[in-house]
């Protein structure tokens, strides 16, 4: 096949997406209205995690019994399971930094204790993650704060839903045009977050699916150590060195992840460019074992594994796990 018709089987490739998109994009949005809720807390910067988690577990109280009031019961289920905390986890209840009700709606939420933790993982969810769905990601979350807590104790993670993903059908997921609405956001809560941690903490970025578009595109400062992208469609980017970053940038696929057929093409502002598993792109490879899509946090996987040495390692690349490195290509991320 010459390079000429490569490209046009691309295109024709990507145009019947967004043709499907376009069909499907108005069924959704008439299926799932906008959720009233009150508007969110707005705290000064000085405010403590403490009363961050207060104020936003009474919100999160509030926006149930107005979604209740408008006759979206399924969404005032969702948020009193949100309130109630996750089972499994450290049994401290539910503790969100952030909440807004609004719509499809916003939330971070914490486990384990930021003040005497020296490791912090922030989880960033791909596609299709809204309140409505917010119980898959808090499992992984769970999942994830187990597994690192049974080997450094001194762990939290943070789940970030702090942007509007796009849904997995739709042009949106095709550009970068959310990931870099919410890179702007990513960036200064990341510097808030190290203002609520110890002065040494390390934060890692977990980076999923459509997250991790968000991750390539958010500017770190050099408390964050690591930034993993695991399901990744790609970043926009050519390459990891391009990425706004001094953090070691890693990368890695389960061979069941259907995202590995999708094209790694970026043409007028669609798609997403290199395939950040590819030596070429430069990042540093984990072992994901079998995971598919939504497989990586699951308990037990070689993925989770891999995950929790890339946050507990020491920095040097050798976490004691299974994880390997693409050689030649680390020098810029070393």
């Amino acid at each position: 096949m010459t390079n000429g018709s490569r490209i046009r089987r691309v295109r024709r490739t990507l145009l019947a997406g967004l043709v499907a998109a376009a069909v499907v994009i108005p069924v959704t949005a008439a299926a799932s209205p906008d959720v009233p809720a009150p508007a969110p807390v707005v705290f000064a910067e000085s405010a403590t995690a403490q009363s961050r988690y207060a104020a936003n577990l009474a919100g999160i109280g509030e926006a149930a019994r107005t979604a209740q009031e408008a006759g979206r019961a399924g969404r005032a289920v969702k948020l009193r399971a949100m309130a109630a905390g996750s089972p499994g986890g450290d049994g401290a209840g539910a503790r969100f930094l952030v909440f807004d009700g609004r719509g499809t709606g916003r939330a971070v939420e914490v486990f384990g204790d930021l003040g005497t933790a020296d490791r912090v993982t922030v989880l960033v969810p791909g596609s299709d993650t809204t309140l409505d769905t917010y119980q898959r990601f808090r499992d992984g979350a769970v999942s994830l704060q187990r597994r690192l807590r049974a080997e450094h104790p001194s762990s939290a993670v943070v789940a970030w839903l702090g942007y509007d993903t796009p849904g997995t059908v739709s042009t949106t997921v095709l550009t970068t045009d959310r990931a870099d609405r919410a890179a702007a956001e990513l960036g200064p809560f990341l510097d808030r977050l190290r203002g609520m941690a110890r002065p040494e903490v390390r934060v890692s970025l977990l980076c999923h699916s459509y997250g991790s578009v968000v991750c390539a595109r958010t500017r770190t400062g050099p408390g964050v150590g690591d930034i993993v992208l695991y399901g990744s469609p790609g970043t926009g980017a050519s390459s990891a060195a391009g990425l706004p970053t001094s953090a070691r940038v890693w990368a890695g696929r389960g061979s069941e992840d259907w995202i590995g057929g999708v094209p790694h093409v970026r043409f007028g502002g669609v798609g997403f460019g290199t395939d950040p598993v590819d030596p070429a792109f430069g990042a540093r490879i984990f072992a994901a074992g079998s995971a598919g899509h939504s497989d990586y946090l699951k308990p037990g996987t070689e993925s989770l594994d891999s995950l929790a040495h890339i946050v507990i390692g020491s920095g040097s690349g050798s976490a004691g796990g299974p994880v390997s490195s693409v050689t030649g290509q680390e020098a810029s991320h070393a």
